[in-house]
């Protein structure tokens, strides 16, 4: 299955269970350009279409920042902006990652915009301050649709 193929599994999955999935709404080709911009990294396909379709959301406890706004802050972008923003400002973190999750660890799941195979995809990484020493950050998924789509499908189905 494609990672977008994936996502459209998991916008499903999360559409059938209201009771325990929440979402922002979809992002608009306007406010997904200007979230690249402000990264300065295009968005793989799978990520595209979930904040298309989704913007952001949680899943029974796991949780995807998305791009999203709130009325208090107007015309910021939150989520993986502002996280990926925040985190850059520590010289250790990897400048072409792009944050999509906290693990509850310390631990920054990222795209790694310095990868990409042959649909465009970036794999999923998870990044901590002490990555460097270890390596580089460890490969959790090739791309966003399979990962998201797992750890929510654990969340909803086996919670």
């Amino acid at each position: 299955m494609s990672g977008v193929e994936s996502v459209a599994a998991l916008v499903r999955l999360l559409r059938a269970h209201p009771d325990t999935c929440r979402w922002t709404g979809g992002l608009g080709p306007a406010d997904l350009a200007r979230a690249e911009r402000e990264l300065g990294s295009p968005f793989p396909s799978s990520y595209r279409y979930f904040l298309a379709e989704l913007g952001s959301c949680e899943a029974d406890g796991t949780d995807f920042l998305g791009v999203y706004r709130t009325a208090a802050l107007g015309d910021t972008l939150l989520g993986t902006v502002e996280a990926t923003l925040d985190a850059r400002t520590d010289e250790r973190f990897p400048r072409e990652l792009l944050v999509i999750q906290y693990d509850g660890m310390g631990g920054l799941v990222s795209l790694d915009t310095a990868q990409r195979d042959a649909d465009g995809e970036h794999p999923v990484v998870v990044w901590d301050p002490g990555s460097g020493d270890r390596g580089g950050p460890e490969r959790l998924a090739d791309d966003f649709g399979s990962y998201a789509l797992r750890q929510c499908s654990r969340s909803l189905l086996d919670g």
